[in-house]
């Protein structure tokens, strides 16, 4: 055993443990750190992620600490894993490139690594989970996984290092890298720390009517989904439907939190509430009679009535997210409206029961489909739940 860990093959795998570490920690950091910036709740994706392993247990519409945890601690272990393929198991090929070359093709590895999860192991074998999947816009998983490979070209200096071969030829681009990587991550927490203080990058273009009228409209819009969530969970007879108004009620909670703070950011003080003209125009708000019918509705008859009822909720603010794609000026609105309007067609199909193959090809299309256009925009009249 001592001569296998000492040979070029140990080595290997010793150094590709030791770079999944890094790897895995830092696309952890970063993601924590850049989510707000792009209108993400860090903590609801990693409820999310929390999911594929465990389960819909996981959900809650205030994300847990426990769920929290396992999630970072799951995507942790995914990244190390695939670090280790990387080098580990294919090292006959990568484990003797330089870093200029594992450079090259660490995006490429992003790219592969990232699809596979996203079409087929989360959603099909192993998991069979089609939340991640439907709740989490692809390039969300690329950009994560891009920033883990790019601590790959470390590699060939941890081998040196662990092998005792000092000063190793790689030491000047690992001192630059690493630097690069250190300094990237103090800006990232330097800007994530002043938007807790709500001091976000500032709004970026010159006439803010639209972007402020979406902010408003679209929190408002959020906040009655909140509502109708929480009804849910009081009441939903199905345990599935039930964890997702947990799921739900978290998005749209975060969202709404997200809007707060870049409004206090970017225009400062509180976040107003919609005028009655713009209230009056939001697609999908339901009447007082509605809400109101939901409240009332008991046993066997609440989960079909609900599911109609969010399911119209979620194909209004699908139709705002989609205006937003086309009219915001802040690019963050945009990214985050293309997560917002992923999310909520994939929620319409998690209530329908949609998973497997369905799950992918409807999570697929929902990336370019305009609204009106993709799977999860389905006629609200023939609910069905589905159990885990």
């Amino acid at each position: 055993m001592a001569g296998w860990l000492h040979s070029k093959t140990g080595l290997n795998w010793r150094a590709a443990a030791l770079l999944g570490l890094i790897s895995s920690t830092f696309s952890t950091l970063v993601s924590q750190f850049l989510a707000a910036r792009i209108g993400r709740d860090a903590v609801v994706d990693w409820m999310v992620v929390a999911t594929i392993p465990f389960r819909d247990g996981m959900l809650h519409i205030e994300p847990s600490w426990p769920a929290i945890i396992a999630g970072i601690l799951f995507h942790q272990w995914a990244d190390f894993s695939w670090a280790v393929v990387f080098f580990g198991l294919f090292g006959r090929w990568t484990a003797g490139l330089s870093p200029q070359a594992i450079l090259l093709v660490a995006m490429p590895w992003a790219l592969f690594t990232s699809a596979a999860e996203w079409f087929f192991l989360v959603p099909l074998i192993p998991f069979w989970q089609p939340i991640f999947t439907l709740n989490q816009p692809y390039w969300i998983g690329f950009l994560v996984h891009a920033v883990s490979a790019s601590m790959y070209p470390l590699f060939p200096w941890l081998r040196d290092w662990l092998a005792n071969r000092l000063p190793s030829p790689h030491r000047r681009f690992t001192a630059v890298w690493s630097g690069l990587a250190a300094a990237g991550l103090l800006v990232l927490g330097t800007v994530a720390f002043l938007g807790w203080q709500n001091r976000e990058p500032p709004w970026m273009d010159e006439n803010p009517g639209f972007d402020q009228s979406y902010m408003r409209r679209m929190a408002a819009h959020h906040a009655q989904g909140v509502e109708l969530a929480q009804i849910a969970i009081d009441k939903a007879q199905d345990p599935y439907l039930k964890n997702l108004a947990h799921l739900m009620g978290a998005d749209q909670k975060g969202e709404i939190a997200m809007f707060r703070q870049w409004w206090r950011s970017w225009f400062e003080g509180d976040l107003p509430p919609p005028s009655p003209q713009e209230h009056a125009g939001m697609p999908g708000m339901l009447s007082r009679e509605q809400m109101e019918s939901l409240r009332r509705t008991n046993g066997a008859d609440f989960d079909p009535l609900f599911i109609m009822l969010m399911t119209t909720h979620h194909q209004g603010a699908i139709t705002m997210a989609d205006e937003a794609l086309r009219e915001a000026s802040d690019i963050r609105l945009r990214l985050m409206a293309h997560a917002t309007r992923h999310a909520q067609r994939g929620e319409i199909e998690l209530m329908h029961g949609t998973e497997g193959w369905q799950a992918v090809k409807s999570a697929t299309l929902s990336l370019f489909a305009p609204a009106g256009e993709a799977p999860a925009d389905r006629r609200p009249s023939a609910p069905s739940t589905h159990r885990h």
